[in-house]
């Protein structure tokens, strides 16, 4: 017997006499129950996440071949026709090149011990000349590929053509290179791919993976024996697995609106692992979509009183002016018959509303509208801790205004505010964001994100995130001595606390009279807790009910809250080596020392500095974000004017400067100055 059918065995009901299976191995079984007594919940969590990215990491754009397929590399794509619409399962959506005719290619980087039975390629006769006439299959190693098949294509046909089967090796890389398309078409659409496959062998977990220069990520693990290690993720798998056969039931895909498996918060972190979970979101978000607006809104902004508001909120106590504001109002509908809108567009609708800048010069073809969300954000949560907060939601930690621990930059929303159809919107258009491309960044602490997926959350765990100097003072008051706590409070110790608004709130009633007395720390130490738990539970309660307006609850149980901040805010790393995938030069020679000087310079820029340099190319301070680079007018003459960006092509138009050093200080310049020198349009066209 299996233990699959051990566990079936001995839990299901049987009618007749169960099959007996052979006597279990006591000592296995010992060793498998054996935890450490050091060994934590959090070191499960860990364990999960080494896994994770170890070996149940699997890429998103993959979809249906991710069994098969480590990565899929491609010729060249077009920003929203990329290589994940290759694996989404949609027939509505392909991948499609970007270059030069006779030049494309898909690379499949096999999953070991993957043999293909069948290799099929989704075409539709409607692509006209972007359709594939000719294509030619080569497998192997590295470079080291020998062709194996070449297929013509009916030119009236729609569906899979198989291009390649019963191949009785592994193959490390197969290459599909598209030799030629219909009526001479430059570029070429593929709407899909399929394989079938069997596997040499389950490569499973090996205790190798446990040993020390892989854990250097993981210190919670370090320390513990590779064979222990090894036995606690088989349990885990073998927990998964368990999981995913009753996975559909717990959340339902028919059933997205109600109910909610909560019991299953305090494992969040392991659905990770699931195998089923990915399909089971994409279901419930397919379900719930609608169809997209009739019309898109039009909205006027005036940047220019926005950034007034910025520099000096107390100018405008109403906020009226800040984009945030405008946007909100400008969205509201115009009469009683007008219905508000809902959000739950389909994935491919990614502009939300058209964004006419007064007195600005930008023609919004995408990138004016994410030019409004990256200004809703920095209202929100700015970047800088040195300027002030123009919008009342969310306010700085404790750990931002003391300089402590180690999540400086986050915001937790406002207790004072009451605010809360804005704290719903501001929960709408995270939703949003999370069924579409777009980004709202939010730097907010895992404590806020733990709360909207409805994870539990802990002192001890998660509020360090918010005030960390208040975290070890409690710590040590509930240890100190009586002698200890009577030097160091005296009668000054009253039942009061401060929120993370800076408002004194009372514990008890006639709590500021109250003095706490040392065999009452612990009472004591409770009610500050559980105060400051408390503090923004109506605002985080209003953006999860408008989260939920647009996403449905079974999608928040499924993610993890790290999933949750990724989905809406972005990846927050901006690194060289990211930008370098994502960058594309035109017109430049392969030496062209203005290539070597532009990456001399984002070397040298800090993440914020990058994160400023993204969104005056892109209109996204986050990745991921597809960048075009290309000389300015004045070709190879050297200036030292600053360079340009058009935000809707994303585009970079980069001068030749004499040194490195020119060019960084221009690019930093202008990520800092981005809305003057946008040359989307120029204002005297209007």
């Amino acid at each position: 017997f299996r233990w699959e059918q051990v566990v079936d065995l001995t839990y299901s009901l049987r009618l007749g006499a169960k099959p007996k299976p052979m006597e279990q191995d006591e000592a296995a079984v010992e060793k498998l129950r054996f935890v450490p007594p050091t060994w934590t919940y959090e070191c499960d969590e860990d364990l999960v996440h080494f896994l994770y990215d170890h070996i149940g990491k699997e890429d998103e754009n993959l979809g249906s071949v991710k069994q098969y397929v480590d990565s899929i590399d491609v010729s060249s794509y077009t920003e929203d026709f990329n290589v994940s619409c290759l694996t989404d399962s949609h027939a509505d959506t392909y991948w499609e090149s970007d270059g030069s005719q006779g030049q494309h290619w898909v690379r499949l980087n096999m999953k070991k011990g993957t043999i293909v039975k069948k290799l099929l390629l989704t075409v539709d006769t409607t692509d006209e000349n972007f359709m594939p006439k000719r294509v030619a299959v080569y497998g192997g190693e590295g470079d080291n590929l020998k062709k194996l098949n070449d297929v013509g294509i009916d030119e009236s046909y729609i569906g899979d053509v198989c291009v390649l089967e019963d191949m009785t090796t592994h193959l490390p890389v197969i290459e599909i290179r598209i030799v030629e398309c219909r009526d001479d078409g430059i570029d070429v659409r593929l709407r899909g791919i399929k394989i079938k496959s069997s596997r040499q062998r389950d490569l499973g977990l090996s205790a190798d993976m446990f040993q020390l220069p892989n854990l250097v990520r993981y210190p919670r693990l370090e320390g513990t024996d590779p064979d222990l290690l090894y036995r606690r993720a088989v349990l885990i798998q073998r927990f998964i697995k368990l999981l995913d056969s009753v996975l559909h039931h717990l959340v339902p895909a028919w059933d997205h609106t109600v109910g909610t498996f909560s019991k299953l918060k305090h494992i969040k972190q392991f659905l990770l692992l699931s195998k089923r979970r990915t399909a089971l979101i994409t279901q419930c978000l397919k379900d719930s979509e609608t169809s997209k607006p009739n019309f898109m809104p039009r909205l006027y902004i005036n940047r220019r009183l926005a950034m007034e508001h910025r520099d000096n909120p107390a100018l405008d106590p109403s906020c009226k002016n800040a984009v945030f504001t405008q946007v909100y109002e400008g969205l509201k509908p115009s009469d009683k018959f007008e219905k508000p809108l809902d959000y739950r567009w389909p994935l491919r609708y990614d502009q939300w509303w058209e964004c006419k800048f007064i007195a600005e010069g930008i023609i919004d073809q995408g990138g004016g509208f994410r030019d409004s969300l990256a200004d809703m954000s920095e209202e929100l949560c700015p970047s800088s801790a040195d300027t002030p907060v123009p919008l009342p939601f969310f306010v700085r930690t404790s750990n931002q205004g003391n300089g402590t621990g180690e999540a400086r930059d986050m915001y937790v929303p406002n207790p004072s505010c009451k605010d809360f159809p804005k704290y719903e919107w501001i929960g709408q258009i995270m939703g949003a964001a999370l069924r579409g491309k777009e980004f709202l960044v939010l730097a907010l602490p895992g404590f806020v994100w733990k709360q909207l997926t409805g994870e539990e959350v802990s002192w001890s765990k998660d509020f360090p995130a918010v005030d960390s100097v208040l975290v070890k003072l409690l710590e040590v008051m509930e240890v100190m001595d009586k002698d200890t706590f009577e030097f160091k409070f005296g009668n000054e110790l009253t039942y009061t606390t401060v929120l993370s608004d800076q408002r004194m709130v009372e514990l008890i009633p006639n709590g500021s009279s109250t003095v706490g007395r040392y065999e009452d720390r612990k009472e004591f130490i409770r009610l500050v807790q559980k105060a400051r738990l408390e503090e923004s539970k109506e605002q985080i309660m209003a953006m999860q009910a408008g989260l939920l307006k647009v996403v449905p609850q079974a999608v928040l149980d499924l993610l993890t809250w790290q999933e949750l901040e990724k989905k809406v805010c972005g990846d927050p790393e901006v690194t060289v080596d990211a930008l370098k995938k994502l960058t594309r030069f035109e017109d430049f020679e392969p030496l062209d020392t203005r290539v070597q000087y532009f990456w001399e310079a984002l070397n040298n820029f800090t993440n914020e500095d990058r994160s400023r340099f993204l969104r005056f190319v892109t209109g996204r301070s986050r990745l991921p974000a597809r960048i075009y680079i290309y000389p300015d007018k004045m070709g190879s003459e050297t200036t030292d004017a600053l360079p340009e960006s058009s935000t809707c092509s994303s585009t970079l138009f980069l001068p030749n400067y004499a040194t490195a050093k020119v060019c960084e200080e221009k690019l930093r310049y202008a990520a800092y100055n981005c809305v003057a020198i946008d040359t989307d349009m120029s204002p005297w066209e209007e």
